[in-house]
């Protein structure tokens, strides 16, 4: 087992630019912005925490790639920006999201406002959702899970074809498990940043997938030309209250909250009273506070 830790200098000169117009954003943000800047350079930072790998199969140590600073990052040439032409996030479903449509529009309405927060300045749109059987993608049992798994390359390929033209991406959201070919287990997501395309999978984050009583298991699994799809209909889908949701909507709530206490006069009570005017970066969270401390309220009984 092995740790890797970056010291504080190390991330400081990883991560601190040195072009002039970037040094002049700097300056012009705010004292909450800037403190939440330099909270990547914390000791305790959440933001750089020490990485395990626990065998020489984890992912950095069997996919070794070249180190890459903010400046590499920023001045690369195929780096994609949005412009006014093209500078919306569009997300679509695929396959149901959760076992109600209450759950499923609640759930996609709770990313949809994470992602307009975290993107800020971009507008997210909602694209009809679709069942699998739309993507005409390939799709498999896996071998070791009995799980489903959709094709993640069939999936690019249609949100390709379906991308709209002021659109900066597209990203595909499903529950049910991906492969990237035949010769691979399973993937998160893939994605293709010429395209501007991906598509990510959840269906792993559920707390029950690993277990051997994983309600998604298929015993059989048989094609006919007129209905392969119909083994989506029904099929199982995690419970959206997984650790990662939960693990979510804390750490959102404690970035709302630091950054609420930074404006003057305002108390720690106050903030959470949700009485006051947000940084501008947080304002886009504002609105769904409510909801997501509902969330927790719900997931820690």
């Amino acid at each position: 087992m092995q740790t890797i830790r970056h010291s504080e200098q190390t991330l400081r000169t990883a991560l601190i630019s040195k072009t002039p117009a970037l040094v002049l954003q700097y300056e012009n943000l705010d004292a909450g912005e800037r403190r939440l800047m330099n909270e990547a350079f914390q000791p305790n930072s959440a933001l750089f925490e020490p990485i395990t790998l626990h065998s020489q199969s984890d992912w950095i140590t069997s996919h070794p790639e070249a180190p890459q600073d903010f400046e590499q990052f920023f001045n690369d040439a195929k780096r994609k920006t949005p412009s006014p032409e093209k500078c919306n996030i569009y997300i679509q479903s695929i396959g149901s999201l959760g076992n109600t449509r209450i759950i499923s529009e609640e759930y996609i309405k709770w990313l949809k406002g994470y992602c307009e927060a975290f993107f800020y300045g971009l507008t997210v749109k909602l694209l009809e959702p679709i069942p699998v059987s739309a993507t005409r993608c390939s799709f498999r049992v896996n071998d070791n899970t009995k799980n489903l798994q959709i094709h993640a390359g069939d999936i690019l390929n249609f949100l390709k074809r379906k991308k709209p033209e002021n659109a900066f991406c597209v990203v595909g959201i499903t529950m049910i498990d991906l492969y990237p070919r035949d010769s691979w287990n399973f993937v998160f997501g893939q994605a293709s940043l010429t395209d501007g395309v991906g598509i990510f999978s959840f269906a792993r984050y559920g707390s029950d997938f690993y277990s051997s009583h994983y309600e998604g298991k298929v015993k059989k699994l048989e094609k006919s030309s007129s209905s392969e799809y119909s083994v989506f209909d029904n099929y199982y889908i995690p419970e959206i209250t997984s650790i990662f949701l939960l693990r979510s909507c804390k750490a959102l709530l404690r970035w709302i909250d630091d950054e609420s206490s930074d404006i003057p006069g305002i108390t720690s009570k106050h903030s959470r009273e949700g009485n006051v005017h947000l940084p501008k970066r947080a304002e886009a969270f504002k609105e769904w506070k409510e909801w997501i401390i509902k969330c927790l309220a719900v997931l820690q009984k």
